[in-house]
Parts: C-alpha cells; structure tokens; sequence
C-alpha cells in the first residue's frame, strides 16, 4: 500500500507567517526597549551598587553595605513606620472597599450616585488632595475649629502622634473607589445558577457570602490587597508634599530615608534599602499568592 504524500505548506503561506513575525516583532520593540531601559537596567544598577563600596570604583563589599543600612537608627524608624501604616492601611483598605461593594450590588436606591461620589477622588489631582487636606489638618484648620465648639483643645495633627491617622484617611479616602469597583466586577461574575441553588437549599445573604461569593471572588481580593499594599508605599508622595524631607515621629517612611540618601549621593545605602524593600514586597506577595491558590483552588478547578 502505497504512503499517502504530505502536503507541502506553499512557500508564500510561509512568507506571510514570516512578515507577521517581522511586523509583531517591530510593535513589540519599542515596549521591550523601554522596559529594559528604564525598569530592568536600573535594577541591575542597584543591584551593582547594593554590593559594591562606591559608584566610581565599584569594589565588590559583600553585605557591607546591607549592614549598615540595617543598623542605622534611621532605617529602622522608618521600616518600623512604613510596617505600621502598611498593616493599618492595608486590611482597612480591602475590608471597606469590600463591603461598599457588597451595599453597591444589592439593590439600593441611588447606587449610581453614590458609585459617583466613590470615584471622584481618582480625578482630584494630587496637590489639590494636599491642599484639602492642609487646610482641614492645619493647626488653625477647618478640623481644629471645629473640635474647638466642643471644648477641645487644637491639635498640630502633623506634629503629633494622631500624624498617621491623618494619613491613614487621605489613603482611604484616594483607595476604597477604585477597590470597589474591582470588587463589583468581581460579584457580577459569581455563577448565578450556584447563588440560586443556595438560596433554594436555604442559605442566607451571609452564608451565601463566605462560603460561595468569597470563594469565587478570592483572585480580585488578592489584586485589591496587592495593589493596596503597593499604593500604601507610596503614599510618601503626599506624605512628602504636606510634611517635607524629615517629618515628625510616625510619617518618616522608608522613602524618605533613601530620598535623603539620595540628596546626600549615598547611592550605597539607597541601593541596599531599595533592594531590602523589594525582597520584603517579593516575599509578602508570594505569600498572598500561597493562601489564595490553596482558599481558591477547589473553585478554580
């Protein structure tokens, strides 16, 4: 019996698959050049001068210079305010913008605007938000007038140990729109026949919540903490702008101390707490991704 012959792709097949490769390759370019240039090779660089003694002879120094970052008074202070305000603003942030979304998915009236008045503050510019909030924190300030009606003595809210909790309203103030949404987005898409044999079986609203919407829902709260934890890093923009280069007790975070060593060309130790920083944000997020594979694994599957 004789072999059936195989086709032969035509050789104009293959020279439109080739000049497809050539014009993806040519789109694709510029954003590979760019990201090499401006994120992938400045990392190197830190790297380099994590380990090395200077930016000129770039003697290799081994953890020299993590040593002393790590023992500097400084870094400490500021790693111990940066963990503090992260871990307040954090959770606060996933929780609140989790149970607006669950009061903007039932059926309430006005849903729409209320959804309005959650987001407006993404449109707010950032030195306007600092000018707000200067104008209600300062120490003759719409906040301190208003305590003053009742009896309380003003307050210097950024020059006292109430500073993060300041801070801490501007984050959420920013955050819990743009959270909610995504968590809109998220209950839209639970299965609808599965909420509907659960109320036949009769669970109830809360039940329904933990043991269906969270399960399903579980991949938009590990991008909402993620993101959350990132925007609470930099929350030093604004930091900056209301309180300066050194301010007072709580708010002096870890960007602060390597924009300082910055300003003073100490590339060392800025390259060795930038590095530290991204090792503890590489190691927080595997581990959020650790507990959401196992808590969504079955739903997934």
């Amino acid at each position: 019996m004789a072999r059936p012959k195989l086709r032969r792709k035509p050789r104009h097949h293959e020279k439109r698959n080739w000049r497809e490769r050539l014009v993806s390759v040519c789109y694709l370019a510029p954003s590979v050049l760019g990201v090499l240039v401006f994120f992938v090779l400045p990392f190197l660089v830190v790297i380099v001068y994590a380990f090395t003694s200077d930016a000129t002879n770039l003697d290799f120094v081994g953890l020299k210079n993590f040593e002393a970052v790590l023992s500097n008074a400084a870094f400490k202070e500021a790693a111990k305010n940066t963990a503090t305000f992260s871990l307040m603003a954090v959770p606060l942030a996933v929780g609140l913008s989790l149970l607006l979304a669950i009061l903007m998915d039932a059926k309430i009236p006005g849903k729409s605007q209320f959804r309005t008045i959650f987001l407006s503050p993404m449109m707010v510019p950032v030195a306007s938000i600092v000018l707000l909030w200067q104008v209600l924190f300062h120490y003759n300030g719409v906040v301190n007038e208003i305590t003053a009606l009742f009896g309380i003595t003003k307050i210097d809210w950024m020059k006292s140990d109430y500073n993060q909790l300041v801070v801490l309203i501007l984050f959420l103030w920013k955050n819990l729109g743009y959270n909610m949404i995504l968590f809109l987005a998220a209950l839209s898409n639970v299965p609808k026949d599965v909420l509907e044999m659960a109320t036949l079986e009769g669970a109830g609203a809360v039940r329904q919540f933990f043991y269906i919407k969270l399960r399903f829902i579980s991949p938009s709260v590990l991008f909402v903490t993620i993101l959350s934890l990132i925007n609470s890093f930099k929350i030093f923009r604004e930091v900056y702008l209301l309180t300066g280069n050194y301010p007072y007790g709580g708010l002096y975070l870890l960007q602060h101390y390597m924009n300082n060593m910055f300003r003073n060309l100490d590339y060392q130790r800025l390259s060795s707490a930038a590095l530290l920083m991204a090792i503890v944000m590489a190691v927080v997020i595997g581990l959020l991704f650790l507990v959401e594979y196992r808590y969504g694994k079955d739903v997934e599957e």
